[in-house]
């Protein structure tokens, strides 16, 4: 207790409890989408924290893990010099927001946030400052592919995608203008 600034230690001390703040790794990933609107995505594989043990891969946008001392837009242009080769110099529209709180998703961590940022560009072929050796060792990422919409949709294949529901907010990308805030997205 404190009375006119003295603080009586004998008052019995009441216990606060505060809820676990979840410790969940922060991420950025780019919706690159060419002049086709097809969308490139990278397929992960098992061991990569997106990968359920029961999928063979997942299919998810470039991107990845924001280091210490990075901002989210300086680790995004990061990850896309290693991954694909792509180097943004604008400050891209920040669209989706995903908070996935699984302590199983993202090893070391309760979950993970993904900030998803749309970039428009040309058709490229992805060839990073990383080789596709070390893609895989690193990051474990298999394979790089420009999907259409309506592949994504019909897709019946092993594989999931990350968003698992992405043919929804994508739909929604294509088919109106860039949201003002952010879309939140589910897993």
């Amino acid at each position: 207790m404190i009375v006119s600034g003295y603080v009586d230690h004998r008052a019995p001390r009441r216990r606060v409890r505060h809820p676990m703040t979840p410790n969940l790794r922060r991420s950025v990933r780019a919706i690159v989408l060419d002049e086709d609107d097809r969308i490139l995505l990278c397929r992960f594989v098992f061991p990569h924290p997106a990968v359920p043990a029961q999928a063979t891969g997942v299919w998810a946008a470039p991107g990845g893990g924001i280091e210490p001392g990075e901002d989210p837009l300086t680790a995004l242009r990061r990850e896309l010099r290693e991954e694909t080769g792509l180097a943004i110099t604008v400050d891209p529209p920040h669209v989706w927001h995903q908070e996935v709180v699984a302590a199983d998703h993202a090893p070391g961590f309760d979950g993970i946030i993904n900030d998803y940022f749309l970039i428009r560009v040309s058709h490229f072929h992805p060839r990073g400052e990383l080789t596709d050796d070390q893609l895989a060792r690193a990051e474990n990422l298999a394979a790089f592919r420009w999907w259409q919409l309506a592949e994504i949709v019909s897709y019946a294949g092993p594989d999931l995608f990350s968003p698992r529901d992405l043919a929804t907010p994508l739909t929604a990308l294509l088919t109106t203008s860039t949201p003002t805030y952010p879309v939140q997205l589910g897993l």
